[in-house]
């Protein structure tokens, strides 16, 4: 189902000039909610959200495959936006990253600026220092702004 759910995102975003950022599904005492996230260089508008809405749940009520109640909700994901698959990563380049990683068996929780994105492992930058992050390493991560600045 999500797989398909994908899909449909992923054309209707190409056609809308945006990016599919993610899909979630939560359940919540009433139903299923589908979670589009959706991204632009230039930032996204409630405008774009309300189009991409519309196109998705036609396609959605059209095909008619999802047997419970749902809900859609598209919407960006935000200043600070959860990293999950590598090309998060990829776009957060030079920003601002607070991730949580395993570090000599122990969770640490470290707030820097991510360099890199390797095959295998990330370069962020903590306090002038350098260091390398294994992606099996990583517990949690997600943008960070400074909201004091």
């Amino acid at each position: 189902m999500i797989g398909r759910i994908e899909q449909i995102a992923k054309e209707i975003c190409a056609q809308q000039n945006v990016a599919l950022y993610d899909v979630e599904l939560k359940r919540a005492a009433k139903g299923l909610i589908i979670v589009i996230y959706i991204t632009k260089v230039s930032g996204v508008t409630i405008d774009v959200c309300k189009i991409v809405s519309n196109k998705i749940s036609n396609i959605l009520e059209e095909e008619d495959f999802i047997e419970e109640r749902y809900f859609l909700e598209v919407s960006s994901p935000g200043l600070e936006r959860d990293l999950k698959l590598k090309k998060h990563y990829v776009s957060a380049i030079g920003e601002k990253v607070k991730i949580t990683f395993s570090y000599n068996e122990k969770s640490k929780t470290e707030i820097g600026t991510l360099l890199e994105v390797l095959p295998d492992s990330i370069k962020m930058e903590f306090d002038g220092q350098n260091c390398e992050i294994r992606f099996s390493q990583i517990k949690k991560a997600r943008t960070y702004f400074d909201y004091k600045k």
